[in-house]
């Protein structure tokens, strides 16, 4: 593993082997109908409250992953993951399950892609099979962050919809027979341009974005026109306006190459304002629809910069500002 000169790491031999998901029933009626592996009709998801479901689709794209690989769960060397909940207790209890070991992470919206970059340097030392997972759960993120949903609260026309679903990558330093690999990441660094609305997390996020997308080029002497697609996480509608607003300040224009996942989750008629938001818009968008569009050959070269709003209840009482983290990760095929 190499270091550029700022934030920037090149990987040997991290190669994904394959990517499992879970979605809501309200994420499978969006735009991405049919791409998951695992679509559920009810939110619940067979349990008595929507905590335990959350963990339940933990549980349940684990062990997919593991098995879509043709892998059993002994074969994993390590599993590294969080979500949005208080201790990060989803995934953590659905980790229970797993004989492996197991790295707990935060970093909001962002975990997904701070996984991945995790679990790609330490196939660099090594290992043979890192699970990366990520996820949120529209019932259990909105009460813990906003309001009760029994409250019924009017939302905001800059807010956006928590979405739920879990996604999981299995990592690998073995080559894989459709070679598409994370080659190069960019750790990103905490951004506060001051936004104070919790409910505009896209404003908050996007200097954040560009901070990292523009260390990348910087780093990697590469321009937007180099990927096939840029995919942020959840800056939302209004969020990605103003990230090609600063890009473009920075001499950089990503308009024909950038998409964010939870825009694109969903129609305009389901009324999700902004688009999604959550850890899962990443992780779903990812496993489910940029591998396989990467495996058809219709990708060979892209970025996920992974978007992160490291508010928390506690300082938006306090009346603290939003700071914002973004990591990015280069995958090729």
């Amino acid at each position: 593993m190499q270091y550029y000169k700022k934030r920037t790491l090149v990987f040997d031999n991290a190669n994904i082997a394959e990517g499992y998901t879970v979605a809501g029933p309200k994420e499978n009626d969006g735009r991405y109908k049919g791409f998951f592996d695992l679509a559920l009709k009810d939110d619940m998801f067979g349990q008595n409250t929507f905590e335990r479901a959350e963990r339940k689709m933990f549980e349940h794209a684990i062990e997919g992953a593991i098995a879509k690989a043709n892998l059993t769960a002994a074969d994993i060397d390590v599993v590294i993951g969080g979500d949005l909940l208080n201790q990060i207790v989803s995934v953590a209890f659905a980790a229970r399950k797993q004989h492996a070991g197991f790295l707990g992470l935060y970093n909001a919206c962002a975990t997904f892609v701070e996984s991945l970059i995790a679990g790609s340097a330490m196939l660099n030392n090594g290992l043979d099979y890192v699970l990366c997972t990520a996820g949120s759960h529209f019932s259990t993120a909105e009460r813990q962050y906003r309001y009760p949903l029994e409250l019924g609260v009017l939302r905001s026309p800059v807010t956006q919809w928590t979405a739920t679903g879990v996604g999981a990558t299995v990592l690998t330093s073995h080559k894989q027979p459709v070679p598409i690999r994370i080659t190069r990441a960019t750790v990103g660094r905490v951004v506060d341009y001051g936004v104070m609305d919790v409910n505009n997390m896209g404003a908050a996020m996007a200097p954040s974005a560009c901070d990292t997308l523009v260390t990348f080029f910087k780093d990697t002497n590469t321009v937007p026109s180099d990927y096939d697609v840029i995919y942020t996480g959840d800056l939302g509608k209004l969020g990605s306006d103003i990230l090609m607003d600063l890009a473009r300040q920075e001499g950089y224009d990503i308009s024909a190459q950038l998409h964010d996942c939870g825009a694109s989750l969903y129609w305009d008629e389901q009324q999700t304002y902004q688009g999604g938001s959550g850890a899962a818009c990443s992780a779903l968008v990812f496993n489910a629809v940029l591998l396989s569009r990467m495996r058809r050959g219709e990708y060979k070269r892209i970025l996920l910069a992974g978007t992160g709003a490291l508010m928390s209840p506690t300082t938006s009482f306090q009346g603290d500002s939003i700071p914002a983290i973004t990591h990015l990760v280069e995958v090729t095929a």
